[in-house]
């Protein structure tokens, strides 16, 4: 994505400019401070960008070594992958040192890429001053996190300023509380009547009396943009009094008669000049040349600026310019008013130069504001590999909503992109209706035989018929229908020529998802095969990595956990090989292999890959399986002995989860029903089941035991073994152990339940007969946490087996791993009050050497809630410190 410099240079101090020295030093009061932020807000024409350019000239006269990040932001800004890299791109042109990079696969590396940059500002011997100016732009709820984010953690020598138009949605009202905010508002900035004598009288030379100034001072409030207005139409006046006391009326109507006033006093070819260009963001010679259709552009912008005529130089040679955001708003205003045929011709002459000049963005926005459908069509269809490849969806959807239905009709690319963005927005239908439209665009271009404009397009329309193929395999999967995604997958796979290895297999992992929903696991396990080779043909390693995850997941539910190991420790291996960053992804193989390395037993190395994968952050991480992360920690926490801790990381999870392609084998909800059963907390585990339409006739004939609810059913079975409901529970795994050697499934978890509800009924001999299956089958791979999270029950019925010769090495290492209670200590019975388990988890860590912030990120809460656990415990406990709880604690042997 190009980088448009201008937008990175600070704006020269204009020669006119009143020096304000209160607000000056105000500003330098908070830098001096320590403060976080100083916040610049208030309606245009208030001289905020001039005050901050006076600011950065005398700080930087008064400490030569500061650094200034200057970042002018404008609406295409607001969009997550193009703000990082203008964010980085002006950091860098600050401090060319630091080279901190953009990612490439957008919001996914922002929180990294921010904590990479803290951490190069961390080491600076300077202080930074960072400029986001127009602000107002950015209302994307990931950059406005992103920005929360460094303020919360902001260096001590970098110092965030805003400037905005309107306050931004951020956090002000806390950090103005907390201190750490310095702000300036239109009240502030507005001229007080002495600046006002000031800019009138020594800065335009116009020598008014005290009474006009004060009177001109009045009727604009101090506005220095209505003040700038008059004295441009009172220069040549001779009835300056008059002048004044009409000055009268509200905002629009004064600017808009000013306005009229500057216009007519300039010259017809500056008049003309101004009209013209004000459909421009930003100026040059050249840009201006090509629009007006004449030369010496560059000379007229230089004497604009001369005459203060409302222009800001946008970099130290004056090559590029913008008007003031006032005075274009009212030039286009007047521009429009003399009907579209003009406006539509400049904005195509401006679109035209700036696609020859490799602005391709600016260039489709000037078409789309000429309503030259068809060139912005095309433009749009050639900058489509550049927009997917830097992930900006949200500036491609933008587009494409503008463009009226028939022009897309026309551009089957187009069709086909629309369709997609119209999925993942999650309108169906919409998506449905493009994919139909797309077709018979693509049916009447291959009829005309029209040739392509480009090569790349023509390598689009030619791979057009897989990708509408798998564009419907995906809208079958969105609705759940299995059969129709199986369908299309199979019929893009046959339309693949050889070489497309991008489209094979995109259409073979379509297959192996229809697959693995229906529980034919060793054909879903091909596929994703063949999608791993097809990506790394294609020189996609990122993504062919990806496909561990899945297969994994698979290899795991047929109970060959050695086998998904080897694929994870190769794909972690080949990830880190890579370099930095590492590829997209790579977090997400760290925290499967840490859900494996549990089942084997191995907290430590599960809990060291889960932290693995948070040091790398969002960057590889993808956001669909972020919510993993957090199940796997509740697993972890649980089999340590921490439900309650258990609970909240999986409410975590739920609030991260977002619906990808993956069926969902394993819901959420299920996984907290099973720690509320383990509780005992059936009440709970009784409502998620009539929640989800379960009860104790699940084990019917006529209910579907599908592979894709089999983990709620298996669910329900421990809920009625809970509930010592042995008949039904036994009906319904005998059913659930059918379903799953007919599938070649695993069908340990299934054995060891059959023999924990025959444990429960008090049939041991009965018990031990699915024990023993179970255990020959888990041995050879490893099964450690299935037997051993299942606690004092299952330790029981081991026990027996030890002492009938069955597996009895294997036996013996999971009796050493099953916690010989609750892992509630004994003492806790003399307290009047027993401690939560949340709270015995508080209390060990208040035993240990962490500080409270510590603690709070340990267990993932707030300070504010640690204090209250504290509170509870020191009450239950009958203390008031942290020294006396913990010796308490310690004589009751709760630690």
């Amino acid at each position: 994505m190009p980088v448009l410099a201008t937008k990175l240079f600070i704006p020269q101090l204009r020669p006119h400019a009143v020096p304000r020295p209160r607000l000056i030093e105000k500003l330098n009061e908070g830098l001096r401070s320590g403060r976080k932020l100083t916040l610049v807000a208030a309606p245009a024409g208030f001289g905020k960008t001039t005050l901050l350019s006076e600011w950065i000239a005398d700080a930087q006269h008064r400490d030569p070594a500061l650094m200034v990040a200057w970042l002018s932001l404008d609406e295409s800004d607001n969009e997550p992958s193009r703000f990082l890299a203008y964010l980085l791109s002006a950091v860098n042109h600050a401090d060319p040192t630091l080279g901190v990079e953009a990612p490439s696969d957008q919001p996914t590396g922002m929180t990294a890429t921010l904590t990479t940059l803290i951490n190069e500002f961390s080491q600076a011997s300077q202080h930074i001053l960072l400029v986001l100016d127009d602000f107002q732009f950015i209302e994307d709820p990931s950059l406005l996190g992103a920005v929360v984010f460094l303020l919360d953690h902001l260096p001590a020598k970098l110092h965030l300023v805003i400037i905005s138009r309107s306050d931004p949605l951020l956090p002000v009202a806390r950090l103005r509380a907390g201190g750490e905010l310095t702000e300036l508002r239109a009240a502030d900035l507005r001229f007080t009547p002495d600046e006002a004598a000031t800019f009138l009288n020594q800065m335009m030379h116009l020598g008014l009396s005290s009474a006009e100034i004060t009177a001109l001072e009045t009727r604009t409030e101090g506005w220095i943009a209505g003040l700038q207005l008059a004295a441009l139409s009172l220069r040549e006046r001779t009835d300056v009094s008059g002048f004044i006391q009409g000055f009268t009326g509200s905002n629009r109507f004064v600017i808009d008669y000013l306005v009229e006033e500057v216009l007519q006093r300039q010259p017809a070819h500056i008049r003309d000049f101004l009209l013209h260009t004000a459909i421009l963001d930003r100026l040059s010679g050249p840009l201006c040349d090509a629009v007006t259709e004449l030369t010496g552009s560059s000379e007229i912008l230089a004497s604009l600026e001369r005459d203060n005529l409302f222009v800001v130089p946008l970099d130290d040679r004056r090559q590029w310019y913008r008007y003031h955001h006032l005075f274009a708003d009212m030039l286009r205003a007047r521009l429009a008013g003399d009907g579209p045929a003009l406006p539509a011709r400049l904005h195509t002459l401006a679109s035209v130069w700036l696609e020859q000049n490799g602005l391709a963005e600016d260039a489709v926005t000037h078409a789309l504001a000429a309503a030259d459908f068809e060139r912005a069509a095309r433009l749009i269809e050639l900058a489509v590999p550049m927009v997917r490849q830097s992930r900006q969806d949200a500036t491609l959807l933008r587009w494409l909503t503008l463009l009226p239905r028939d022009v897309i009709t026309r551009h089957p690319v187009l069709g086909v992109y629309y369709a997609w963005s119209s999925l993942v927005s999650g309108d169906l239908q919409a998506a449905q209706s493009r994919l139909v439209d797309a077709e018979h665009a693509l049916a009447a271009t291959t009829a005309d035989g029209a040739p392509a404009h480009d090569s790349v397009l023509s390598e689009e329309l030619r791979t057009l018929p897989v990708t509408i193929a798998v564009y419907r395999a995906a809208l079958a999967q969105a609705r759940g229908d299995v059969g129709a995604m199986r369908e299309h997958a199979s019929q893009a796979l046959d339309l693949t020529q050889p070489g497309d290895h991008l489209g094979r297999g995109a259409a073979a992992g379509f297959l192996g998802l229809a697959s693995w929903a229906a529980g034919d696991l060793d054909d879903g396990v091909r596929a994703f095969g063949e999608v791993q080779t097809s990506l790394r043909l294609a020189g996609n390693l990122a993504d062919a990595l990806g496909t561990t995850i899945p297969s994994a997941d698979m290899l795991i539910s047929q109970g060959r956990l050695r086998q998904a190991r080897r694929a994870y420790e190769q794909a972690v291996r080949l990830a880190g090989e890579q370099g930095d960053p590492p590829p997209l992804s790579t977090g997400d193989l760290h925290v499967g292999l840490s859900e494996l390395l549990r089942e084997l037993g191995d907290l430590p190395a599960a809990s060291e890959h889960l932290a693995t994968s948070e040091a790398l952050g969002d960057r590889s991480n993808s956001r669909e399986n972020r919510y993993r992360w957090y199940v796997a920690m509740a697993r972890i926490r649980q089999a340590e002995g921490h439900p309650d801790v258990a609970i909240d990381l999986l409410g975590e999870a739920e609030r991260h989860y977002l619906r990808g392609f993956f069926p969902e084998v394993r819901p959420i909800p299920a996984m907290k029903a099973r720690v509320w059963i383990a509780q005992g907390r059936l009440n709970e585990a009784l409502a998620w089941a009539d929640e989800h339409g379960l009860s104790a006739g699940a084990e019917s004939a006529a209910v579907d035991l599908s592979y894709l609810r089999e983990f709620d059913h298996l669910t329900l079975a421990r809920l009625l073994i809970a509930q010592l409901k042995t008949p039904e529970a036994l009906r319904l795994l005998d059913r659930l152990l059918d379903a799953a050697e007919t599938g070649r499934r695993s069908t340990t978890e299934i054995l060891i339940l059959q023999a924990l509800a025959h444990g429960a009924h008090g049939d041991t001999a009965l018990a031990l007969a699915p024990l023993a299956r179970a255990l020959a089958q888990a041995e050879p791979e490893g099964y450690v946490r299935l037997f051993v999270d299942e606690g004092a029950a299952m330790a029981a019925l081991l026990r027996e087996a030890a002492t009938r010769g069955i597996a009895p090495n294997y036996v013996r290492r999971l009796l050493r791993d099953i916690r010989p209670t609750d892992g509630r200590p004994g003492g806790i019975q003399t307290l009047t009050e027993p401690l939560s388990e949340r709270e015995l988890h508080v209390l060990r860590l208040l035993a240990s050497e962490l500080s409270g912030p510590d603690i709070a990120r340990e267990l993932y809460i707030s300070l504010n809630t640690l204090r209250t656990h504290t509170k509870h415990i020191f009450t239950k406990l009958e203390v008031n410190s942290r020294p006396a709880a913990v010796r308490r604690a310690d004589s009751l042997g709760l630690l």
